[in-house]
């Protein structure tokens, strides 16, 4: 016999005496030993299980104070009323400006003009690493594209004319804290350009200048034009939109979350009170009704310019719906497969309507829909809205 066949027989017979050493009375012990393993390992895993819900339920505790205190320092550094609301939308909006306050990513806001983006680019601010450093707003749709880059990125002296001394710019006096960017879509595609680089590189040149600076900035956007549409038609840069739509929030519309609209009301007739020096006015059953079924297309802005008026006319009385003087438009359905282009045709007509009962008196106007002056004209060059020869 050779070796490996003596070795294979000699491991036959180690293993069969291995087997032959139990007995039939070691099974139920062998049992009770595997329950207890098999006990040991379940509360191993359920400890386990318990911890993680913990955790989670201790994570969502964290955020759910964070959101309360948020709005609570906003109520009582930006008035009390714009960060006023309880329908789920708006929760959703500061549960989401509690997760990114903290960070230093680019936010973009969307939403139509008067829903509150400003108001959310403060409050994430002030829970920001950056709140000690200043709030620097910049409404891009209100200036001219050259006087937008000496605004947005400072001028030496000369580099235009009437530069008589150099200035320094937006992204400079924002350094360590926030650029919030209004009406972001208006900035022509030469600044687009240039402040791409600020994104990337942080980093700029002045006008006229030479020498390049940091940029120490956290940027937030916002803008209620539709930005993929402006990409598409070749008005905003493709790259420029991926930089600052990394963490975006979309507030909703007023007509979309009207449970906030009789608790927004209380909240800025008591801040309209104050002002006025005047106890806060109250609203009449039929004043409530009708400020529920408006459709708001000014928004949260409209809203508190409506109460600010109906406030003084009712001389300290009860007010009524006919102090608020809401007009209800005829306007297409709004559906959820074409959000974007009946907005446009209920903005069209609602401006439309506006300038046509102040007898295209821009000023009024702009007071009654809620809007500035310089957005009321971006609205009417954009829908190509004259007066006619015959007003």
């Amino acid at each position: 016999m050779n070796a490996s066949a003596r070795d294979q027989d000699l491991g036959v017979e180690f293993w069969s005496k291995r087997v032959n050493a139990f007995s039939p009375e070691d099974i139920p012990i062998a049992r009770r030993i595997a329950d207890h393993v098999a006990l040991a390992v379940s509360h191993e895993q359920l400890a386990e299980v318990e911890r993680q819900v913990a955790e989670a339920r201790a994570r969502a505790d964290r955020l759910e104070w964070r959101v309360k205190s948020l709005a609570e320092e906003l109520d009582s550094k930006a008035g009390h009323g714009r960060a006023v609301g309880q329908s789920d939308e708006w929760k959703d909006v500061l549960k989401k400006a509690a997760q990114v306050s903290p960070t230093e990513t680019t936010v973009l806001l969307t939403g139509e003009s008067g829903t509150g983006k400003e108001v959310v680019a403060r409050l994430i601010h002030r829970a920001s690493p950056r709140k000690e450093g200043p709030f620097v707003a910049l409404n891009c749709a209100a200036l001219p594209e050259q006087l937008l880059e000496s605004e947005l990125f400072g001028h030496e002296r000369g580099a235009f004319t009437g530069a008589q001394m150099s200035k320094p710019g937006q992204i400079e006096l924002a350094s360590g804290g926030v650029l919030f960017l209004d009406e972001v879509s208006e900035m022509s595609l030469s600044a687009q350009a240039k402040f791409l680089r600020v994104l990337q590189e942080r980093e700029f040149q002045r006008l006229g200048g030479t020498r390049l600076q940091k940029a120490n900035v956290r940027v937030i956007a916002a803008t209620n034009r539709d930005l993929r549409k402006a990409v598409e038609r070749g008005d905003f840069r493709e790259d420029l939109y991926y930089r600052i739509q990394v963490f975006e929030i979309h507030l909703r519309p007023l007509r979309d979350r009207r449970s906030d609209i009789l608790v927004l009301s209380d909240a800025f007739l008591q801040e309209i009170a104050k002002s006025v020096g005047r106890p806060p006015a109250g609203l009449t059953r039929e004043a409530k009704t009708a400020l529920v079924e408006h459709d708001w297309p000014g928004n949260v802005r409209e809203l508190r310019n409506a109460l600010e008026r109906a406030a003084i006319v009712c001389e300290g009385g009860l007010i009524t719906a006919e102090h608020l003087s809401l007009r209800r438009l005829n306007r297409p359905p709004a559906t959820r497969e074409e959000p974007t282009s009946n907005l446009g045709v209920v903005e069209r007509e609602t401006i439309e309507q506006v300038m046509r009962d102040t007898g295209w008196n821009k000023a009024k106007a702009a007071r009654r829909l809620g809007l500035s002056r310089t957005q009321l004209y971006v609205r009417l060059r954009k829908y190509d809205l004259e007066q006619p020869a015959h007003s």
